[in-house]
């Protein structure tokens, strides 16, 4: 399984205000170091979040509810998500609407990690990646 890491998101982050708007910076650097490890957390020796899809999901609600940036945190969530699965062999087939719609239910509190992690496995699609 390949990751992303806090520079790349961080890159990801830059990029997505640049072309949107706001303002670049961390309101908080350790509730972003504390969504970048949620995913990966074990117990007993067993990852909590084992699969593609719920690493995913629980980096895109990390990021999301964090609120580590000043701004942009639904947008690096989202970007953040979309990323890390296309880059595991698994894209979302959704409308820009459905998408939107999912991301502010999670960030109003609507929905939490489980209907994301649902939302996310009802709209995947293996794409077929070279690995390396």
């Amino acid at each position: 399984m390949k990751i992303l890491t806090k520079e790349q998101i961080l890159v990801i982050h830059q990029r997505c205000i640049e072309e949107t708007g706001g303002a670049l910076g961390f309101r908080d650097e350790g509730l972003f170091d504390s969504a970048l490890a949620q995913p990966y957390q074990s117990f007993s020796g067993s990852e909590l979040y084992p699969t593609v899809e719920q690493k995913a999901a629980r980096l895109c609600y990390g990021l999301v509810m964090n609120h580590a940036f000043i701004d942009g945190n639904k947008r690096i969530g989202t970007m953040a998500m979309l990323v890390f699965l296309a880059i595991n062999g698994i894209e979302l087939e959704h409308t820009q609407k459905e998408l939107s719609d999912e991301i502010l239910a999670l960030a109003s509190g609507s929905i939490g990690y489980e209907e994301l992690l649902d939302w996310i496995k009802a709209h995947s699609n293996l794409v077929d990646i070279q690995q390396g």
